[in-house]
């Protein structure tokens, strides 16, 4: 039981922080938002946004000054990572 939740925690960060690193590739390449890259990209900020969101708000709120550039995604990276690793731990000591 143990091991199908560790996998099934370990499967869906891959695949959020796969998608967000598509979202952060096709933000460069979709310009146009009724092409089917633009369609792409929006379903991909749909599903990314509830996890980049207090990411950026929590950049702004220590005035972290990136000028064009938007840490947030990079910030989802590494707090999906840390949370799926926590989580992963607390099971094997659970069980």
């Amino acid at each position: 039981m143990a091991y199908i939740l560790i996998r099934a925690i370990n499967w869906f960060a891959q695949l959020l922080i796969l998608a967000l690193v598509i979202r952060a590739l096709l933000s460069w390449f979709a310009r146009d938002p009724y092409s089917t890259l633009g369609k792409v990209y929006m379903v991909l900020v749909r599903l990314t946004e509830p996890v980049v969101n207090p990411c950026r708000r929590l950049l702004q709120r220590f005035n972290v000054n990136t000028g064009m550039f938007d840490f947030s995604v990079l910030l989802a990276f590494f707090l999906i990572e840390i949370v799926a690793r926590l989580l992963t731990y607390l099971i094997v000591l659970i069980f």
